[in-house]
């Protein structure tokens, strides 16, 4: 996703009372997961379908909770209708509500329709992991707790949190790691994954996004690579690959399948039967989740990135 974009995302959804929304998450009670095993052990499908999943990301305008014509709980039968999987992964700008009532009806919606959450991308934590404000940094901590509870909730394994940026500051490594480190220690309790991806080019840099895991030293902190999103800086495309397979090989939960990325009019295409090898060869055995983040029909464009990624995982 690009820089625009993303701006355009942090005015959208404000967590009034982050406080008010952990109370209400918690009433669901403990983990369905226990208290927390050392490492990750999750037990992901090997038949190429079952390995995929749509995000609601492409569809943000018919998903938009202010005013779109698709509301999010129609989301997964819409997925299985038109796509034929039954992996989703909803944006937290697209939950009208994380109380515990409409995570309630969601958990139904999806155990009705046979389709499961593999990752809910985080956006809005309203601060950054590496702030030198303490309450703005301390606000990002919460509120990506707050999403571990929900994604327990929806029995999804991980969650994505996005590295935000700060005026002024340059990305901070070690800070940043020590803040997630936090999230990874509540992730590990309630036995979510915390995943960082190659988003933003400003804050979010795969190689910077390895730092802070590597030093993080936690196995509940891993990233989450996009195919294209590297590009963005305009390194090349063999930068591009070397992003995606350090990436990869910090990788557990998800990935994002994009095969092209604009900026400011300018479009950026990867070779997908590459990218594909590169996530074979590091081992890589978790969800593939479909992001078309391109003009056109996003309808069209994720029908042909499921096409690519049967054929790439047959």
């Amino acid at each position: 996703m690009n820089s625009s974009i993303i701006q355009s995302r942090r005015g959208f959804l404000e967590f009034a009372a982050t406080g008010a929304l952990l109370a209400g998450s918690r009433a669901f009670g403990a983990s369905a997961f226990g208290s927390g095993a050392a490492e990750p052990a999750i037990n992901f499908p090997t038949a190429p379908r079952d390995r995929l999943a749509v995000a609601s990301y492409p569809f943000r305008k018919d998903v938009d909770p202010r005013n779109g014509t698709v509301k999010l709980l129609d989301f997964p039968q819409m997925v299985v209708d038109r796509f034929q999987v039954k992996g989703i992964e909803p944006l937290d700008q697209h939950f009208p509500s994380t109380d515990a009532a409409y995570l309630e009806s969601f958990r139904k919606v999806l155990a009705s329709t046979g389709t499961h959450v593999v990752n809910i991308p985080v956006g809005q934590l309203h601060g950054s992991f590496y702030d030198t404000d303490d309450a703005k940094r301390n606000l990002a901590i919460a509120t990506a707790r707050h999403w571990v509870d929900v994604a327990v909730t929806l029995g999804s394994p991980g969650i994505r949190v996005h590295v935000r940026g700060v005026k002024g500051v340059q990305p901070d490594a070690p800070l940043a790691s020590a803040s997630l480190r936090e999230v990874a220690d509540y992730g590990r309790q309630k036995q979510i994954v915390v995943n960082l991806e190659n988003d933003d080019p400003s804050s979010e840099d795969a190689f910077f996004l390895v730092e802070v895991i590597e030093r993080a030293k936690n196995p509940w902190l891993r990233a989450l690579p996009d195919f294209c999103n590297s590009m963005l800086l305009d390194k090349g495309a063999d930068y591009n690959y070397r992003a995606v397979t350090a990436m990869f090989q910090h990788a557990l939960t998800i990935c994002h399948v994009k095969e092209i990325e604009s900026d400011n009019g300018k479009l950026f295409r990867v070779n997908l039967e590459k990218t594909f090898s590169i996530a074979k060869q590091t081992g890589y055995k978790g969800y593939f989740s479909m992001e078309w983040d391109s003009d056109g029909d996003p309808y069209a464009g994720t029908e042909h990135l499921i096409a690519e990624s049967l054929k790439a995982l047959a």
